[in-house]
């Protein structure tokens, strides 16, 4: 049986998802073979697994920290809001239904049971599992039907590192807190602290530390610096809300991300965003557009609803209004961004909401009908013009059919793991306009230097022959650099085996 170290955390967006990310690949490097763990992930940010299961985006890109494939066992429950009060629930990897936070509570208790199998499964076939827990384990409104934090930890029989936020402030009262809040038995599990974010001189936090260490009785494992040249995928859309609007400079493109309430898969315009030629911001409620050279409506958890949202605010019309002024203009997008740019959406099932049909902008040729079926898969493709290569994945209800002329965008090579010579996506006749199913198509280095130099020419600027070359391999090296060098790997290890208890 694996042993169990686990990563629980002050609150939400603290930095655990990233750290267990660190630790992953530090006990790769050192020779174990280790998995990742989340029995349940609230995000609208998913990955599809290579056997069509969609499970939480950073569990994925765990798993690539431990170099296994990823597998719904990972994080066998997700839970995908839809509203305020509403989320899909997913279950090893396939959409269980819609539930209300009442509904949900009764369901989750039915299926702990599952939850417990796939960690069993994991720990049969490693020496570590790395678990992470999910906002704080001191709720206490949640503590009764906890199925995630301290439930994880004592059948796992898990060592507890609790992880705080310095650069939020309040860091030792959160820690202390948080602690203080656990019952006794629990708080025997928390065996160290991690605190996260510094961007001071650690020699001003002796006394602190000191404090902590006998205030507790807990030691602290280590003070993880603030960085900000590491490009590690978010686990949801909290970092989204925190982003600041780049400026626009001169000679770089300008892409304009249109930011929607229930916004998903974020992480497809990250490459973008590292690309030295180009300046992208999300474009909020009220706020100008500029004089964008692109436009992006991405994906969404809720078409229907974001539509309505953006034809009240004015948002649509000023879309509509930029794509008819400005000739060289593109506008993209992306899986529900795919189904706002057509005519119109069908949802005689009532999948998203009550309306049976909504209009869309009208700018592309296409309909899109709304079914139970949620469509999963990895993706294999080529651009129908330019025949370069591409992979992503699919994740959407909807099925979308052309009603005038349009160019299919990719010729797609595999589908759930079987050939196929099927297409995705639409694109006007001119070019201008274009949507895909495809999440991820930005990843591909040839693709998006292609896209990006293709607006630089009607532009008359130079190409750029070498851009951005991201490699999330590369990335979780250098996090886990930046982590060993800041923590007490001896005692890390102590706590994974037990040594001393």
């Amino acid at each position: 049986n694996a042993k169990a170290i686990m990563l629980q955390g002050t609150g939400s967006g603290v930095g655990k998802s990233v750290l267990t990310s660190a630790l992953c690949r530090i006990f790769l490097q050192d020779g174990f073979s280790v998995a990742p763990f989340k029995a349940q992930n609230m995000a609208l940010n998913s990955f599809v697994t290579d056997d069509g299961g969609e499970i939480g985006r950073a569990q994925a890109t765990q798993a690539l920290a431990c170099k296994i494939r990823p597998s719904v066992h990972i994080n066998p429950i997700l839970i995908k809001p839809t509203a305020d009060r509403s989320a899909q629930i997913i279950l090893h990897g396939k959409p269980v239904k819609n539930m209300s936070v009442y509904q949900y509570k009764r369901y989750k208790q039915s299926v702990f049971s599952k939850i417990k199998a796939s960690y069993k499964k994991l720990a049969s076939e490693h020496d570590i599992v790395t678990i992470e827990g999910a906002g704080s384990p001191a709720e206490i409104n949640l503590k009764s039907h906890d199925v995630v934090n301290m439930s994880v930890a004592k059948f796992s029989s898990a060592s507890v590192i609790l992880v705080g936020d310095i650069d939020k402030g309040g860091v030792f009262a959160s820690l202390i807190g948080t602690l203080q809040l656990l019952t006794p038995d629990e708080r025997k599990l928390v065996k160290g602290f991690i605190i996260n974010k510094f961007r001071g001189d650690k020699r001003l936090l002796r006394s602190g530390l000191k404090f902590l260490e006998d205030y507790t009785g807990v030691k602290v494992l280590g003070v993880i610096p603030y960085y900000h040249n590491i490009k590690i995928p978010e686990e949801d859309s909290v970092p989204l809300e925190s982003k600041k609007d780049r400026a626009i400079f001169r000679n770089k493109i300008n892409i304009a991300v249109v930011f929607l309430p229930h916004m998903s898969n974020f992480d497809d315009f990250d490459s973008l965003e590292q690309e030295r030629d180009v300046s992208l911001r999300y474009v909020r409620a009220g706020e100008d557009f500029g004089r964008p050279d692109v436009i992006i409506i991405p994906g969404t958890k809720n078409t229907i609803e974001d539509l309505q949202y953006i034809k009240r605010i004015g948002t649509a019309k000023k879309i509509i209004s930029l794509f008819k002024s400005r000739p060289n203009m593109k506008l993209i997008g992306i899986c529900g961004g795919y189904q706002i740019l057509g005519e119109s959406i069908f949802d005689r099932g009532n999948i998203e909401s009550k309306n049976k049909e909504i209009d869309g902008l009208g700018i592309l040729p296409i309909v899109t009908e709304l079914g139970p079926e949620k469509i999963l898969s990895q993706v294999k493709a080529k651009d129908s013009s330019s025949n370069i290569e591409i992979k992503g994945y699919e994740i959407h209800h909807g099925r979308t059919k052309a009603r005038g002329k349009v160019k299919p965008l990719f010729k797609i090579t595999e589908f759930r793991n079987k050939k196929t010579t099927k297409h995705d996506g639409a694109k006007s006749l001119d070019g201008r306009c274009w949507g895909t199913y495809i999440h991820g198509v930005f990843d591909n280095d040839k693709f998006r230097r292609s896209f990006l130099n293709k607006i630089r020419k009607s532009k008359r600027w130079p190409i750029v022959r070498n851009g951005m070359n991201y490699s999330p391999d590369r990335e979780i090296d250098r996090l886990s650099n930046l982590v060993r060098k800041n923590i007490n790997i001896d005692l890390l290890y102590e706590l994974v085996f037990k040594k001393g208890d």
